[in-house]
């Protein structure tokens, strides 16, 4: 073929999403992309509907409104935030923006596939840094920072593994970056974290020009179909993603649905409280089934499977013949676990039921209603 892509382009391997669906099977339990359960308020469904009759207008390219309603819940400032389709369209914009052949982005080696396909895609180089008990280790990650290292991402907390760096952890990371490269928060689940020790990174932001926090409507908010993202920047980066971003990358729909999202306290904390209550006692159910959950923050949580048990693909097999979709989690170098999403009461308790038959061992007794 005469028409090629540029040199690395071919090298990438596309992100595969979880699953949604199994031949044969007829009803299906997604617990692979830690989606709401809860699904959107019912007044971001409301707004969503009612710009039905203006699909012919373009959205307003600014998304004044929606960073307007963002500033006021956090308590931000509107001029440094940039709306996008999805973090993961900022993410690629970040890259774009501030890297490219023969510089480096780093992350910790079980973060965010993202990170490396954005690098990859403008011909940077991805570098991971080893974690310690699937968690991000700052020493090891300035140990891997050269001189060509132009963005670090740093998901808090993590997806896949649900661990986080309390905020001095992460402080200690910027104190000790060189001030021309780009620390990147990725707290796309902080809406789930209460612990007092955790920060998602405005505070950061505001005091230092070299750190950007990046925030999605995908996960407690239940708008994952509109992709719709952002991110709180310095005002000269702020400055830069406008100018490399698309002139409409947010539809006006989205917006309308993300503003009203924000405005449902309610919904958000009846979501949360959803988590509060399913992901721990699913963690105990598991583990008392001779299985490995490791401690989550998110709206997930990850579970090895030792070989006495059968292995994770295994039970991966066993779960799709019972309709059940977990994660696969050998992408991310976890061959030996699965994700699984905390999904409704009922599609927890089936779940519960389907791994009790497939390790044939009891979970604990005492009911979860």
């Amino acid at each position: 073929m005469a028409i090629t892509p540029r040199p690395g382009i071919m090298s990438i391997a596309p992100y595969v999403g979880g699953e949604s669906n199994l031949p044969g099977q007829n009803r299906i339990i997604k617990l692979a992309s830690n989606e709401s359960p809860l699904g959107p308020s019912p007044r971001a469904i409301e707004a969503y509907r009612a710009l039905a009759g203006d699909l012919h207008r373009y959205p307003d390219g600014g998304a004044v409104s929606l960073r307007e309603a963002i500033a006021r819940h956090h308590a931000l400032e509107p001029s440094r935030i940039v709306c996008g389709a999805g973090s993961d369209e900022l993410i690629g914009l970040l890259v774009r923006a501030y890297a490219g052949p023969g510089d480096e982005v780093l992350y910790s080696r079980h973060g965010f596939l993202m990170y490396p396909i954005a690098a990859q895609s403008v011909g940077a180089t991805p570098v991971t840094a080893p974690e310690r008990n699937l968690t991000a280790d700052v020493d090891a990650l300035l140990a891997r920072v050269t001189p060509r290292t132009r963005i670090l991402f740093l998901a808090n907390p993590n997806n896949p593994t649900g661990s986080y760096l309390p905020s001095a952890e992460v402080k200690r990371l910027r104190d000790r970056l060189a001030p021309d490269v780009l620390l990147a928060l990725d707290a796309a689940y902080a809406e789930y974290v209460t612990r007092p020790d955790y920060d998602a990174g405005a505070s950061l932001v505001e005091s230092h020009d070299n750190v950007v926090m990046l925030r999605t409507f995908s996960k407690i908010y239940g708008l994952a179909a509109l992709r719709m993202g952002w991110a709180y920047c310095p005002p000269a980066v702020a400055d830069v993603l406008n100018r490399v971003r698309g002139p409409f990358n947010t539809g006006a729909a989205a917006q309308a649905a993300a503003v009203a999202a924000l405005e449902d306290r309610a919904h958000t904390e009846k979501a949360r409280a959803h988590n509060d209550r399913w992901l721990p006692w699913f963690s105990r159910q598991v583990e008392a089934l001779g299985l490995i959950p490791h401690p989550s923050l998110c709206n997930f949580i990850l579970v090895q499977f030792p070989e006495a048990t059968g292995g994770a693909e295994k039970a991966l097999a066993f779960l799709n013949g019972r309709g059940i979709i977990p994660r696969r989690m050998a992408g991310y170098g976890l061959p030996d676990y699965l994700r699984f999403t905390i999904g409704t009461a009922e599609e927890m308790e089936a779940t519960v039921a389907a791994l009790r038959e497939f390790t044939g061992r009891e979970p604990e007794t005492g009911g979860s209603r």
